[in-house]
């Protein structure tokens, strides 16, 4: 009896996600300015942890390098801002294009490795690309970062209220993250599950798993390399600890405290990572990243699957 072909996850109903959407775009009308910063942080990180879980759950390719391409993207953003122009959507595609090109060249190699080999190059690449920025100072700004970035334009009209910023990072969200869906729910994504599952029999059946895997991990970078643009936009600064392993390792944990594979699941483990880290981890003289720790290993033990596999589980 032949086995049911993989089945993509179920995502929330559309009027479920019509609310959300409303409630994040009433926010800077109730929340102060840095609290609606807050809001478009994780939504930035949100984007990150998506395209993340792409690799990670959709695809089985567990990545500790990720953060590379959304550095990439938010250096790549920030320098057309400051030399080219802030017009939006210039430095977003910028940055998705870059995302893109980083992975590409990067992707030929590590799809070739699997399992622990794999999240090795990763890494590795990672930090390759991590110590790039630190020395490439003449573009990247070095150790101090990439300072001076523009606001974002609209025309001729600059985004500089934070409300402003937030809608404009929200409706970038919403489309980068509906692309990511897109993608999965197609005879692509299927084929990606395949592979996830039972690479060996998938590639028995004519399907050519390594172009399947470095399509993705390409899609992947653009995905993460529009995060990073939209990081430049709201931050107006980049600095080389965005592409390093520290923003590398929180993506993974969000995934896995959101639900591997479930996509909408690592944006609620984004809005948690963030809010441990920059709201209630200031007041902890510090202790922000032990939260997140303790925080781990309760979801580790009590929900295996993350809080998008306890929906799962309900909906069965």
């Amino acid at each position: 009896m032949t086995p049911a072909a993989p089945q993509p996850q179920r995502w929330a109903k559309p009027g479920v996600v019509a609310v959300v959407l409303v409630v994040l775009a009433s926010a800077p009308l109730f929340l102060a300015p840095f609290a609606t910063s807050t809001v478009s942080r994780i939504l930035v990180f949100g984007l990150l942890a998506v395209s993340l879980d792409l690799l990670v759950g959709i695809s089985g390719l567990p990545s500790l390098g990720h953060a590379a391409y959304f550095g990439v993207g938010a250096y790549a953003a920030g320098w057309v801002s400051i030399n080219v122009t802030s017009a939006i959507p210039v430095p977003l595609l910028v940055g998705a294009v870059a995302g893109a090109l980083g992975a590409a060249l990067t992707g030929w190699i590590t799809v070739r490795a699997h399992g622990v080999f794999f999240l090795m190059l990763t890494l590795a690449i990672g930090e390759l690309l991590h110590q790039l920025a630190h020395t490439w100072e003449p573009v990247t700004g070095g150790a101090n970062g990439m300072a001076g970035i523009p606001p974002a334009r609209v025309g001729d009209q600059p985004l500089v209220v934070s409300g402003y910023v937030h809608w404009y990072v929200l409706a970038a969200f919403a489309v980068g993250v509906a692309v990511v869906l897109v993608v999965s729910r197609s005879p692509f994504g299927l084929a990606l599950r395949g592979i996830r599952d039972n690479e060996p029999r998938m590639r028995a059946l004519g399907y050519p798993t390594r172009v399947y895997k470095y399509a993705v991990f390409v899609f992947a970078g653009s995905i993460a390399g529009m995060a990073g643009a939209l990081l430049a936009a709201q931050q107006r600064l980049v600095t080389p600890a965005d592409v390093g392993f520290a923003t590398a390792a929180l993506a993974l944990l969000a995934v896995v405290i959101g639900g591997v594979g479930t996509l909408w699941g690592p944006v609620i483990g984004a809005a948690l990572v963030i809010l441990i880290r920059d709201a209630i981890g200031p007041g902890l003289d510090g202790h922000g990243t032990l939260v997140l720790g303790l925080v781990f290993i309760a979801v580790v033990y009590v929900l295996p699957r993350g809080f998008g596999g306890l929906v799962s589980r309900r909906h069965r």
